[in-house]
């Protein structure tokens, strides 16, 4: 009989610095035009955001960062920001490792997975990893680069099909991102959104075929070619630059009913007690609960999260799955994030 996979425990990590307002305001002082500032200041209110967290600090006048990494004049070349990560990630990774107890376990993992799409150096994470906790050298290693805010369905399905294979496989999957060190000079909306909406976090989970925790069900992987420009995610010379299409939660909307039987494996909605969506902003769950015809609490663990933690890319849905491990035996789930292309990752879940 082929074992299921299951994701045992998950562990989170934030940055020290909470920059919600400061980076609100930094992208204000940035809009010249009224009706844009205007338009802004409306997004802000309708954000459902209360904290995010970054490796930077920002300042108290609210023109940029302590240290200088950010100035009204000054963003810092690509080059700059991959340094910064090369040196912040490493101990945001080990608070989420730490609290996992990854020390104890360490000797037994066969397989590390690295999800991230904001930062990547070489030998990176990975290596500092086995290093810090004597993870064995032969330990099999695959990095998810550049996948988005999707690419934790990624890598757990990635962890799925090894466990399957492998039924004494013993995966670490972390995913990092600091999606605060790729903020953009602009006075486009589209481009302000990410002073708005995104922030730093990390999270570690063990995925083993031990049924304990979430048992990881059928994957499903959608597109939409034809609004493949709506989410992009490119490198340039002032770091990795985002576009955000405010079309995106009505492409969303449209094309979830059509891709719903699919997603919940002809399932009725109503037969699922937890709905893990990445709340990749306040309109995209909108638009998710209204393509999927969702009761309105269905989306709280995902909109609490946004309110919370803001949109840390691939890191946020897995923060989202740690506060339904504690959920009850047998009931069933649904995870849902979204990425470039425009692009959807799913998968079904039961409490174990």
């Amino acid at each position: 009989m082929t074992p299921r996979a299951h994701i045992n425990r998950i562990a989170t990590a934030l940055p020290r610095h909470e920059v919600h307002e400061a980076f609100r305001r930094f992208a204000g002082r940035q809009i010249a035009d009224s009706r844009t500032r205007i338009a802004f200041a409306r997004l802000a209110e309708r954000s459902q955001i209360a904290r995010r967290y970054s490796v930077l600090q920002a300042d108290a006048a609210a023109t940029g960062t302590v240290d200088g990494f950010y100035r009204l004049d000054h963003f810092p070349p690509t080059g700059s920001r991959m340094a910064r990560y090369e040196a912040e990630a490493p101990a945001l990774a080990e608070a989420a490792c730490d609290a996992l107890g990854l020390a104890a376990e360490a000797p037994r993992l066969t397989h590390l997975i690295l999800a991230s799409c904001t930062g990547f150096a070489a030998p990176g994470l990975d290596h500092h990893l086995i290093r810090r906790y004597g993870i064995p050298g032969g330990v099999e290693r695959s990095i998810v680069g550049f996948m988005g805010c999707q690419a934790a369905v990624n890598a757990l399905k990635l962890a799925h099909h090894i466990v399957r294979s492998e039924p004494r496989a013993r995966v670490l999957v972390l995913t990092l991102e600091l999606c605060t060190l790729h903020l953009q000079p602009s006075t486009e909306i589209e481009q302000l959104l990410c002073f708005l909406l995104f922030a730093d976090g990390c999270a570690a989970a063990l995925v083993t075929a031990e049924p304990e925790g979430l048992a990881l069900e059928g994957f499903h992987a959608a597109l939409v070619p034809e609004a493949a420009r709506q989410i992009t995610w490119r490198i340039g010379d002032l770091g990795f630059d985002m576009t955000l299409s405010g079309f995106v939660p009505l492409t969303l909307a449209r094309a979830l009913p059509a891709e719903a039987g699919a997603i919940l494996g002809g399932v009725p909605t109503a037969e699922f007690d937890l709905w893990a969506v990445h709340p990749g902003g306040r309109a995209v769950l909108d638009a998710v609960a209204h393509g999927l015809e969702l009761p309105d609490a269905a989306l709280a663990e995902s909109r609490a999260v946004l309110r919370d933690c803001g949109n840390m890319s691939s890191a946020t849905l897995m923060f989202v799955l740690a506060r339904m491990l504690a959920a009850p035996r047998g009931a069933r789930g649904v995870a849902l994030a979204f990425g470039p292309g425009l692009s959807a990752e799913s998968f079904r879940f039961r409490v174990a």
